[in-house]
Formats: C-alpha cells, sequence, structure tokens
C-alpha cells in the first residue's frame, strides 16, 4: 500500500486517531488506514485493502515518533480470542500514576480497592484464581471500610488512603467509566476483569503491588502469574491440575504447547494436564458451589459468595 518509510501527513494522521482511540486491532484500524490512504493517495482505498503489513508499517513509524514522549505502542493477544491488540502505553510511569491525574483520590482509592480484591483478596486464593469482580461486588467496595486492605513492603497499607470512599451509585458509574476508557471488560455473566490494554499497561505495577511481599506465613506464592508457552500475564486460562505447582497457560496457548511437547503432561510437576482447572471466570462459574447456588437461588450473588467462604475456610 502507501510507502509509510518516510514520516508524512498520513502517519500523522494514524498517530493523531491511535492518540484518541488508545487501542486497536487489525479489524478496527483496516477502516481507519483506508480512510488515511484514501485522503493521501487520491484514490479510495477499501477496507478489504488494507494488510497487516500495512498497520505493522504504521506502528513502527508511529513508535519513532513518539519515542521521546516516552509513549510506545505495544502489542499483546487477547487471552480469550488470540486477537492481537495494540496499545498506547507510557513508558516513564505506570498507569495508575497516569490515572491519578484524571481521578479523585476517592476514585483512586476505589481503583486501588477493586485491583486488591481481585488479586490479593477473595477472587485470587489458591483454591480459585478468578482475578475478577462481579458488579455487586465492586459496588460493595465503594466504601473504605468494604475494602481489601493488606500491608505493602514498607509497612503501609493499601486500600483507601485518608478519603471516605464513594456512594454507592458513583462506584456503579466509576466501574463502567473503567469499561469505556478501556481498563475493564464486562462479561456476559456480569464479571469485570481487567483488558490486555490494562494488562500491558500495569504489568509492572503488578508485579511489584502483588508478587514482591514479604510475608514468610503466606505459602500461596506469587499472586501475579505468568503462562508458561508466552510468557505474558495468565488472568483467564488453565491451570496445574496440582494446586501447588505454579504452571498456568492461557486457553489460546494450550494447544500448540502440547503439541510441541508431544504429550499433555504439566512441564514443572510432570502430573497429567487435564484442562478442567480454570484461572479467570470459569474458576468460578464452573465450581459445584456455583452451580448449586445458582440452581438454588437462581442468581450469581448468593453462589459467588458461598465460592468465598469455602476459599476463607480453606486458607484459614
Amino acid at each position: 500500500m502507501d510507502d509509510s518509510s518516510s514520516y508524512n501527513d498520513s502517519n500523522r494522521a494514524f498517530v493523531q486517531a491511535f492518540l484518541a482511540r488508545g487501542t486497536l486491532t487489525y479489524e478496527t484500524s483496516k477502516p481507519l488506514l483506508a480512510s488515511i490512504f484514501t485522503v493521501h493517495e487520491g484514490r479510495e482505498i477499501l477496507p478489504n485493502d488494507i494488510t497487516e503489513a500495512d498497520l505493522r508499517s504504521y506502528v513502527s513509524a508511529a513508535n519513532l515518533a513518539l519515542s521521546p514522549l516516552d509513549l510506545e505502542i505495544r502489542s499483546t493477544f487477547h487471552q480469550s480470542s488470540r486477537e492481537r491488540v495494540y496499545a498506547l502505553v507510557n513508558t516513564s510511569s505506570d498507569a495508575l500514576t497516569q490515572m491519578a491525574t484524571t481521578y479523585s483520590v476517592e476514585e483512586m482509592g476505589f481503583v486501588k480497592r477493586v485491583l486488591d480484591w481481585m488479586f490479593d483478596g477473595p477472587a485470587n486464593t489458591r483454591r480459585s484464581e478468578a482475578m475478577c469482580i462481579s458488579g455487586t461486588e465492586a459496588v460493595n467496595l465503594a466504601k473504605v471500610a468494604g475494602g481489601v486492605r493488606r500491608e505493602t513492603q514498607n509497612g503501609n497499607t493499601q486500600g483507601g488512603g485518608g478519603s471516605q470512599g464513594l456512594s454507592m451509585r458513583d462506584a456503579e458509574g466509576m466501574m463502567g467509566r473503567l469499561v469505556e476508557e478501556g481498563w475493564f471488560e464486562k462479561s456476559g455473566k456480569g464479571f469485570y476483569s481487567l483488558t490486555p490494554r490494562a494488562l500491558m499497561e500495569l504489568r509492572g505495577w503488578l508485579v511489584e503491588s502483588y508478587n514482591d511481599l514479604e510475608d514468610e506465613s503466606d505459602d500461596r506464592g506469587d499472586r501475579i502469574k505468568f503462562c508458561q508457552a508466552c510468557k505474558e500475564i495468565v488472568t483467564v486460562g488453565q491451570r496445574c491440575p496440582k494446586r501447588e505447582c505454579p504452571c498456568r497457560l492461557h486457553d489460546i496457548c494450550t494447544a500448540n504447547f502440547f503439541r510441541m511437547q508431544r504429550n499433555r503432561n504439566c512441564p514443572i510437576c510432570k502430573v497429567e494436564w487435564d484442562g478442567k482447572h480454570f484461572v479467570g471466570e470459569k474458576a468460578i462459574t464452573t465450581s459445584e458451589r456455583y452451580l448449586q447456588g445458582r440452581r438454588r437461588s437462581g442468581g450469581s450473588r448468593r453462589a459467588r459468595q458461598e465460592v468465598d467462604e469455602a476459599d476463607e475456610n480453606e486458607e484459614a
């Protein structure tokens, strides 16, 4: 298509569009690049004329221009669909620091309480690595007193700071805003989880916050785990049937991984990999307690509560 080896107005238009959107996929980039090429080349270019090579070329040129601004377009696969997602990442500060310039102290306290719940609370235990949160659970974290509080390495307590928190209505609105802005995605069953963009931007912060805890009494190991195949963070995928084993795999990585390995044994502990132990929302929705709770109550709130209670009993 267009020769973008020299930086020109078409590259600038692409950067401006990316800055406005924050994320792109190949499919969403096709109409964008088609419009840019049509104007730049003076002839109609259709979305289906756009190739992945065109997108990669413009991303590469954009990164050269964005580097002095401490910005970079990075990519990762969506954990469920395996669609490659491109996101604009600030390389000099983590996303929470950037968000603090947009959100109030109370809103940031709420965001941190939600993340604590997902990665260092009831949603991430030895028995159930869900790493997601329901709308009801999120709203219940509106006030500081309802948050998950934990002590960091320097002795400070994270969770809500000195604020009084949000109203439940504001917390509900905040979750919707975080979805609209691309930080969370909401499943059909009402669970919120981090988007590929959020995982790319928050990777360093998540590891530093939840994996570097010097607590000798805690034998759960790292809260943030990585795929044995692609080495990216796993919040949706499969875990080794042996609970103590740290091996995790994305669903989208399992087929190729075991094909290359020529067996279906865990690469770490060698136990048979049955594909029935999940990371993410399915860790909740496939549990017998959750299913029983839904049959009895006709909803998910009581079912999730029972799963949490079972986790607390086992952790004790």
